[in-house]
């Protein structure tokens, strides 16, 4: 049986209008795994919740045994996850941001890295300011990272969005290769299971 990664407890989280989560409880195995819904399901605030970049109204969240609550910075170390939404970035370049995770990410993969530029067809993109990059080439900069960071647990949101098709096809092979990954977490947030991987669990979330 795969190792658990991360253990959620009776979580609970609401909007003004709307509460999403009343007292979720699951637990995440390494390898990959899929938290499925539809648009406004909640997929996004789950992510942020695992992350603690938001804080639940109710339960626990425990990271390789480090509790949010009680670790929190102990906690967010062991967590990647990008806001695709974030605009703080515009001005750097690719490379300039991927040189700051070793620092946030102690088993960050710089072998690996040139492989990943590669295979997203990064190369030309490399040096210039994020404000200059299309949607989808942004979306290929979080995925390097992502992949690069080597963290306890690996947060995707929605990561095919915006990429062109031999971009698809080369996250689906990196993916799947961390299928079978015995000590990280890899949760993918979409509205259906990637075609083809080996999923570990599935979150679905009510719509």
């Amino acid at each position: 049986m795969p190792a658990i990664v991360l253990r959620a407890q009776d979580l609970g989280y609401a909007y003004p209008q709307r509460r999403l989560f009343h007292q979720l409880s699951f637990e995440l195995p390494a390898g990959l795994s899929l938290v499925r819904g539809g648009d406004g399901s909640g997929k996004t605030t789950l992510l942020r919740l695992l992350a603690g970049e938001l804080a639940s109204d109710a339960g626990a969240l425990w990271l390789q045994g480090i509790s949010l609550r009680e670790q929190p910075s102990a906690y967010r170390a062991q967590v990647f996850r990008v806001d695709h939404q974030a605009s703080g970035l515009d001005q750097i370049t690719p490379e300039a941001y991927l040189a700051t995770l070793p620092a946030r990410h102690a088993d960050f993969d710089h072998a690996g890295l040139p492989a990943l530029i590669d295979g997203l067809g990064l190369g030309p993109h490399w040096q210039k300011p994020m404000y200059m990059l299309s949607t989808g080439s942004k979306r290929k900069v979080w995925v390097a990272a992502a992949f690069a960071a080597g963290a306890a647990l690996t947060l995707l949101d929605d990561p095919f969005a915006a990429l062109d098709q031999p971009s698809i096809r080369f996250v689906l092979g990196l993916l799947q290769g961390v299928a079978s990954d015995p000590m990280r977490a890899w949760l993918v947030a979409d509205y259906q299971a990637p075609a083809g991987l080996s999923l570990a669990s599935v979150i679905d979330l009510p719509d």
